[in-house]
């Protein structure tokens, strides 16, 4: 395991008897971290919300970089990550904040350190683009574009 810094930005948000304040792996092979909000706020159908978490990390490796993905326990209620997908870089310091928008017919009520979204920390490699005329490989998919492996 990677020893990340996390900070707490206002510890007035929490309850610190709650064991759940940074966020955690629900079981051993979770993928992601469980992050909570740090509010109750009600979601309007149709309405977008972005939601406090409290916390702010430093991921201190320029080689990892963190993906906000949703929960599917909202996703089946039809509440959905704003942007379907966030990128946390490295060097990103402010508050870990999750954009929801409910998507659905009724009023949500999104309660405070209620599971929101998970956090996965993964590997990156940064490029260095080399201008070519012609590839210096071909493949087998080469520029068949779109479905050009076939439907089955």
């Amino acid at each position: 395991m990677k020893k990340v810094e996390i900070k707490i930005i206002d510890p007035s948000l929490f309850d610190h008897t709650d064991p759940h304040i940074l966020p955690e792996y629900a079981t051993v092979g979770s993928a992601g971290l469980d992050l909570r909000s740090a509010e109750d706020y009600e979601l309007a159908p149709g309405e977008s919300h972005t939601y406090r978490t409290g916390l702010a990390m430093y991921l201190g490796d320029f080689e990892l970089c963190g993906m906000l993905v949703p929960r599917s326990s909202l996703g089946i209620k039809k509440i959905h990550l704003t942007n379907t997908l966030g990128i946390i870089d490295a060097d990103y310091q402010g508050e870990l904040m999750v954009p929801l928008t409910n998507n659905g017919e009724d009023n949500i009520l999104i309660e405070k350190s209620q599971r929101i979204a998970q956090l996965v920390i993964v590997p990156v490699v940064q490029v260095l683009w080399q201008p070519v005329l012609d590839f210096s490989g071909i493949t087998m998919r080469s520029i068949g574009g779109f479905g050009s492996t076939g439907t089955k």
